[in-house]
């Protein structure tokens, strides 16, 4: 039996509302996602992969924007490999869904009912299961099911489900599930994080997560995967296609300028990238965000600051003064004598920068985005 070199990928999302991004921006990035396609079908090509298999969430949802579904058609096109197609929870399958609209290029099999079915590659070697979701929401897809093994070929799975969460509405599927399935490779999708390679009996299998981070639940490196299947051994290799990532960043600015402390503690290449930048440590005013924002914006596509600093001990000294400031800190610095525990005590510090924030017209928490 020959070797089997496989291209697998999940979760694309294409068409996502980027919420978090102002409306120009979140066109870009919808226009870069469509991009994703062209990269992955640049890495079949040289990777010579046997057979591509994209295990749902291809679509964000069943309303796709015309460029979306002409760039699909065109970059599957250009893919010199078989690619099969299981809709997941996102992009499921019906007669009015995207899947069944367009006009697929030859090489491309999309599964569309909750039925596992296969499809014969005899120049690969190769048997490809699948099933897709025909709902928000899908059973056990894989229950009962167990492929027939076949001299010199491979047994294959396309599935979007979600292994080791017994009541899941998505598709649940068990380790035990997998080990009797009598499949060689299952490509996974739904979980948004890679598993990496992992094994049940003699059934590897994984989720490759989403090639691309879409908000900050999302961050650091994505990847697709490219796996390599032979007689009883299985070898994956994640393959970064993204163009932009997220980041969150904590930073400690405890005696220093928050904007030196900021320069000195981020890498050097964050221009392409959307970041969030958390200020944290003990400062005796809030940090002017707005300001920090003027400084740092063009170092990121997008940026977003959060003031999580704690105010030193020594601020209660003003509470004394004949002002609103004195005033208002009087009456949280009474609260703060009377605090029960440390995590009340932390409450009202809180409080008290929120409200110095607030007399110093300026913002606990800055967003700027592009409208």
């Amino acid at each position: 039996m020959k070797k089997l070199k496989i291209l697998h990928a999940a979760d694309l999302h294409l068409d996502s509302p980027f919420e978090g991004l102002g409306a120009g921006k979140a066109a870009i990035r919808r226009k870069e996602q469509r991009e994703l396609l062209n990269r992955l079908a640049e890495l079949a090509v040289s990777e010579q992969v046997d057979v591509v298999l994209l295990a749902g969430d291809l679509l964000d949802s069943g309303n796709t924007y015309y460029e979306t579904g002409e760039e699909l058609i065109r970059a599957l096109r250009t893919v010199p490999a078989p690619v099969f197609i299981a809709p997941g929870n996102h992009d499921w399958y019906s007669p009015r869904s995207p899947y069944a609209k367009l006009r697929l290029p030859d090489n491309v099999h999309v599964f569309t009912d909750g039925t596992i079915r296969s499809v014969i590659l005899p120049e690969q070697g190769a048997r490809v299961f699948g099933a897709a979701f025909t709902g928000p929401s899908s059973p056990s897809l894989l229950e009962g099911f167990r492929a027939e093994r076949k001299e010199g070929m491979f047994n294959l799975l396309c599935l979007h489900a979600e292994v080791g969460v017994r009541d899941s509405r998505y598709d649940p599927v068990s380790e035990e599930q997998l080990a009797q399935s009598g499949i060689d490779y299952a490509a996974l999708g739904h979980i948004h994080k890679a598993s990496g390679l992992l094994r049940s009996g003699s059934t590897w299998y994984s989720w490759p997560g989403c090639p691309e981070g879409r908000g900050f639940d999302e961050t650091g490196e994505k990847t697709v995967s490219i796996v390599t299947l032979s007689q009883g051994e299985c070898e994956l290799r994640p393959v970064c296609i993204a163009k932009r990532r997220y980041e969150t960043v904590k930073l400690d600015v405890t005696g220093a300028d928050p904007l030196l402390a900021v320069h000195t503690q981020l890498p050097d290449d964050t221009v392409g990238d959307v970041y969030r930048i958390v200020l944290t440590g003990e400062t005796d005013a809030p940090p002017d965000l707005n300001k920090l924002y003027e400084n740092l914006s063009d170092m990121f596509f997008e940026l977003q600051l959060r003031d999580e600093t704690r105010l030193r001990r020594g601020v209660w000294d003003s509470a004394g003064e004949d002002t609103l400031r004195g005033l208002f800190l009087a009456r949280l610095r009474l609260q703060y004598e009377k605090a029960r525990d440390d995590e009340e005590r932390k409450r009202i510090e809180q409080a008290a920068r929120w409200g110095l924030a607030a007399l110093n017209n300026a913002e606990e928490v800055v967003r700027h985005e592009d409208q």
